[in-house]
């Protein structure tokens, strides 16, 4: 596997590596700059690798190695030498289930030698929840993540071998002599006492122990809740359907002052446990470092590709110390590593040595890739 970043910038244009590699397979472009959302910016891309898939997402933040940028484009051109991939890519249809739309998806890449399967979805449209499962019945590993848009909560793009548009859902699978890994963790700490979600549909909740969930969020945030929802991304909430099943956590996206109600960037069935999480910066951190351990495979074969989601609340959470996440993955993976992604609005990964993929909010998830 060979691999090449690039960048673009609103001053200079492309800027390329001594060896750009024209003929890779495949460029993964993450930004949060209104550029990607330009047909002239697909065009470029086309321009400099004609034979490539050109693939992804508007972001709340770019990775490029452990630098993390909100202007321009980043990309990484990727040459397989012994494994292929072939992409798919649907849209978003408002009469189908997400769940539906994963399945659809994934079968169209169904292959005896499929080995793994990378997903970028939009972040605004999809139910990540109910994708994740039509991601689960093809038996394979998947990892991936929902677009962002910064801190606007507006709308986000999705790059699938043509300009980025909103509503699109896209997967890369790869086939043959391919080892892929992944980590998840997050790191977050649990505080106040267990509840329980007595009233809820879908990513809504409405009542917390038969309490109205916002009021009950509120007195718990304090001066903070002023700031709501976007200071509620300081705050998720730790799901678990019992105290015996492992904890996941979803990140508040929006409330309804009269309705009373909070809505997370995935489900929060009904029934369900839950408990308010703060930060730890130390745990954060730890996290990651967690996810690049369980993401490396060997200790022998270091060459290869990490393709890193990690969630716009870290990054608010952490403020300056946010490349410090991004340090301890480097120095965990190694300099042969090559490193991209971005920060996101949920991150789809197997957790806790399960294969199924679900989604998650808060976590540093880490895909590694090796031929």
């Amino acid at each position: 596997m060979k691999t090449a970043p690039l960048s673009w910038s609103e001053q200079s244009g492309w800027s390329l590596p001594p060896d750009p590699l024209p003929d890779a397979g495949l460029v993964m472009v993450f930004s949060n700059d209104p550029y990607f959302r330009s047909e002239s910016c697909f065009s470029g891309l086309r321009a400099l690798f004609p034979e490539a898939h050109i693939v992804g997402c508007s972001s709340a933040g770019s990775v490029q190695g452990v630098e993390i940028s909100d202007d321009g484009v980043v990309a990484t051109a990727i040459k397989l030498e012994r494994s292929s991939l072939r992409i798919a890519a649907v849209d978003v249809d408002a009469g189908v289930s997400a769940c539906d739309i994963g399945e659809k998806l994934i079968a169209g890449l169904a292959a005896p030698d499929l080995r793994h399967v990378f997903v970028l979805s939009d972040g605004m449209r999809v139910n990540g929840s109910d994708l994740a499962r039509g991601l689960n019945k093809a038996g394979v590993a998947v990892t991936g993540g929902l677009a962002g848009d910064g801190e606007r909560f507006q709308s986000t793009w999705v790059m699938a071998d043509a300009p980025a548009r909103e509503g699109v859902i896209v997967a890369v699978g790869f086939y043959g002599p391919i080892t892929v890994s992944s980590g998840c963790f997050a790191g977050w700490v649990e505080f106040g006492t267990d509840r329980i979600v007595t009233r809820s549909e879908g990513n809504v909740v409405y009542e917390i122990d038969d309490q109205p969930a916002l009021q009950l969020y509120k007195r718990y945030l304090g001066e903070q809740a002023d700031g709501l929802p976007y200071s509620g991304l300081r705050f998720p909430l730790s799901i678990q359907a019992s105290k015996d099943d492992l904890p996941l956590t979803r990140t508040l996206l929006a409330v309804d002052e009269e309705a009373n109600s909070l809505t997370f960037a995935g489900d929060v069935p009904q029934g369900y446990v839950c408990k308010l999480m703060q930060a730890n910066l130390d745990s954060l951190i730890d996290s990651a470092g967690q996810a690049a351990e369980s993401a490396m495979p060997d200790q022998t074969s270091r060459d290869g590709l990490c393709l890193l989601v990690s969630c716009v609340g870290r990054r608010l959470v952490m403020g300056q110390l946010i490349e410090e996440e991004l340090d301890i993955v480097r120095e965990r993976l190694g300099e042969g590593m090559a490193m991209t992604g971005f920060y996101s609005y949920g991150e789809l990964a197997p957790f806790s040595g399960l294969m199924q993929c679900q989604l998650h909010n808060q976590t540093m998830t880490l895909t590694t890739l090796y031929e």
